[in-house]
């Protein structure tokens, strides 16, 4: 990790975070956000930095989690489209209901295995390995649940892409005859 953290008020999931993590900060929990070259602390929970970040790219949380029932059918545990066109993907490690529930980035997740204690070290694109919380079979589960997402956003904007190029295709056909 680079340095020591800072303490920022107004935050915004990015293409840079590579997972956002609780911390008991006194009686409060804080999040610590992991960046690829950076440390920061937010005096607000991973939840609350997440619904922003909803809002921030012009939706709610609410509306990210109804999309993925949409797409892959799953509501428990669901991981969210912040912003498609940037891939940031995030998926809970928890409940997101829950206080320790972490909130990590797919796309910048590398490898990851089976630790002690029923954790699973997690590596991430600059080379640093944390930590988590969750059995490596449950992680593995929400990678999987994460990747369909991706596909299947992918999917659907291929087909509405094909659809429409044909339709056009058709048009300009139809008017040159």
């Amino acid at each position: 990790m680079k340095g020591k953290s800072r303490i920022l008020e107004e935050y915004e999931v990015n293409p840079h975070t590579l997972m956002l993590k609780p911390i008991e900060y006194g009686a409060k929990t804080f999040t610590e956000i992991i960046e690829m070259e950076d440390v920061i602390l937010s005096p607000f929970k991973p939840m609350d930095i997440l619904k922003k970040s909803c809002e921030f790219f012009g939706s709610s949380y609410q509306g990210r989690k109804d999309g993925t029932k949409e797409l892959i059918g799953i509501s428990y545990k669901a991981p969210i489209m912040l912003n498609p066109q940037m891939s940031m993907f995030l998926f809970p490690t928890a409940s997101p209901v829950k206080s320790e529930c972490m909130w990590i980035s797919h796309s910048h997740v590398t490898s990851y295995s089976a630790a002690e204690n029923g954790q699973t070290s997690v590596t991430f694109q600059n080379r640093e390995s944390h930590l988590v919380p969750i059995s490596y079979s449950s992680f593995e589960n929400q990678m999987l649940r994460t990747s369909n997402l991706r596909i299947a956003y992918s999917q659907r904007v291929s087909e509405m892409e094909s659809k429409y190029t044909m339709k056009s295709f058709y048009l300009k056909n139809k008017t040159n005859a």
